[in-house]
């Protein structure tokens, strides 16, 4: 199964971190976000990883390169100017091949074990990991009923940025900017998106505040 990992963000809210380093290049605890992903990929037995680049691109080629130091090889999918989630994974669809693949944000850092995800069931485009609450998420995104992605539940849960998906589950949209998130509440209601959740370590590094609990957090 090939992997991608979105970078193509701006990182509005790290400024001014983010003016001159991208994103995922961001430090915490002497390793680049992006880096944590391509070691844990890597550990997990993901060769082939696809990442999206837009913002500050030519830095993160620059970082990462080939990818072989990390025992993967990378391939990059130049957007020029962000096409958001969907739209940048539609964008890089003939990099990702005819199989269902892994997408996991950029700017998120956990210890999921990417090797644990399930393959797809015959009848659904996607799975979904989601995790408790953060604070700055209180009311979650999507509850799990039977093992599927359901847009309401007695416990919502928040989407944590790691999926598998079919490309099937693109097969209906045109490229250009797009965002994911009405995607998945139409195929939640469609039953077909399922869901696991998972409670080891998770950070959406949004803002400087997460930034630096984060740092606390992975240096003790």
């Amino acid at each position: 199964m090939k992997a991608m990992i979105l970078a193509a963000g701006r990182g509005e809210r790290l400024r001014p971190l983010t003016d001159e380093t991208p994103k995922p290049l961001i430090k915490v605890a002497g390793k680049s976000l992006i880096e944590y992903h391509l070691l844990n990929l890597a550990n997990a037995g993901f060769s082939d990883i696809v990442i999206n680049t837009a913002w500050l691109a030519e830095k993160i080629h620059e970082s990462l390169g080939d990818g072989s130091r990390y025992g993967v090889s990378i391939q990059y999918s130049n957007e020029g100017s962000a096409l958001e989630t969907a739209g940048g994974i539609i964008n890089a669809l003939s990099l990702l091949g005819d199989e269902p693949f892994l997408v996991v944000n950029g700017d998120i850092c956990c210890d999921f074990d990417f090797s644990s995800l399930p393959d797809l069931k015959n009848n659904t485009q996607a799975h979904l990991v989601l995790v408790n609450n953060p604070e700055h998420n209180p009311d979650g995104d999507f509850a799990i009923t039977e093992g599927l992605l359901c847009n309401q539940g007695d416990a919502k849960y928040t989407f944590s940025g790691i999926g598998i998906y079919s490309p099937l589950f693109f097969s209906q949209s045109t490229p250009g900017v797009l965002p994911l998130a009405p995607m998945l509440k139409k195929k939640a209601e469609e039953k077909l998106i399922t869901a696991q959740r998972f409670t080891g370590l998770w950070t959406d590094v949004g803002t400087i505040e997460r930034l630096q609990e984060l740092e606390v957090q992975l240096s003790q």
